[in-house]
């Protein structure tokens, strides 16, 4: 996405600051020793607490509690969230680069405007959050997410759209360019106008999203479910579509862009 976009959306989100100016529930040190002291096997407790704006890069919250927890501006750099339930959190304008979220529980989660890369640039892979078989499921997603590791990943019903009631500085899309998403659900997902640009999502499920002008050109739907999905307007240029499931039920197919440069 044009780094110009990006710092629309940055602005938007920061925004939301003003609401969020209040101190965190703990400090760093708090944090730490409350991870050093949970019990194997059990992680620690931190449900409902405000931890926004707090740096917490490089600590380990595998399998941690940590449902609706305010991660607002939070530096999270390197953290480990393996397995951890973060149901309900909020992660918007959270620092990100290198975090790991493998298996986490992140349904209806707020990941809006998080920082992914040092630059306004396309993020380098080194800087990659990554969230394989993740639970994304009803979150709401506006974020940067370019050659990330989503394997296995669940949005089900996850809001991965252009909001059009919510575009004061310019329109804000979700960019998957690259990414890996095979084997992810997106049934009943909502990706208006989203960017899967060489996206691998072979396959995925994408049964009833809505995927309407989403760009899709390049990206690979070997073997993906698209049942009852909105393909209206979307790109498809150079998309692969061999042993895609369901395409006969997909709405909007015949006014799908490039649909004549698929690769079936």
């Amino acid at each position: 996405m044009r780094s110009w976009a990006w710092g629309a959306t940055i602005a938007a989100a920061a925004l939301l600051a003003a609401g969020s100016a209040g101190a965190a529930d703990l400090t760093v040190d708090e944090v730490r020793a409350a991870l050093a002291t949970a019990s194997p096997g059990h992680g620690a407790e931190f449900s409902g607490k405000d931890l926004s704006e707090l740096d917490l890069s490089g600590l380990d919250f595998s399998h941690a509690d940590l449902a609706k927890v305010d991660f607002f501006g939070a530096k999270l750099v390197g953290a480990t969230f393996i397995g951890a339930r973060l149901t309900g959190a909020r992660l918007d304008l959270a620092w990100i680069m290198r975090a790991d979220f493998s298996d986490a529980d992140l349904s209806d989660v707020s990941l809006f405007g998080p920082v992914v890369s040092t630059t306004m640039a396309v993020p380098p892979l080194s800087e990659a959050p990554r969230f394989a078989g993740a639970d994304l499921s009803g979150a709401r997603i506006i974020a940067r997410l370019n050659g990330v590791d989503m394997r296995r990943a669940r949005f089900v019903g996850a809001r991965l759209g252009v909001d059009l009631k919510n575009q004061p500085m310019g329109q804000m899309r979700n960019d998957f360019t690259s990414a890996n998403l095979a084997g992810a659900d997106f049934s009943g997902a909502d990706l208006n106008r989203a960017v899967l640009a060489f996206a691998n999502l072979t396959q995925a499920n994408l049964s009833g999203a809505v995927l309407f002008r989403t760009d899709l050109s390049g990206a690979d739907l070997t073997g993906a479910d698209l049942s009852q999905a909105d393909l209206t307007e979307a790109d498809l240029s150079d998309t692969i579509l061999k042993g895609v499931k369901g395409l006969e039920t997909a709405k909007g197919f015949d006014k799908a862009q490039n649909r004549d440069r698929a690769i079936r």
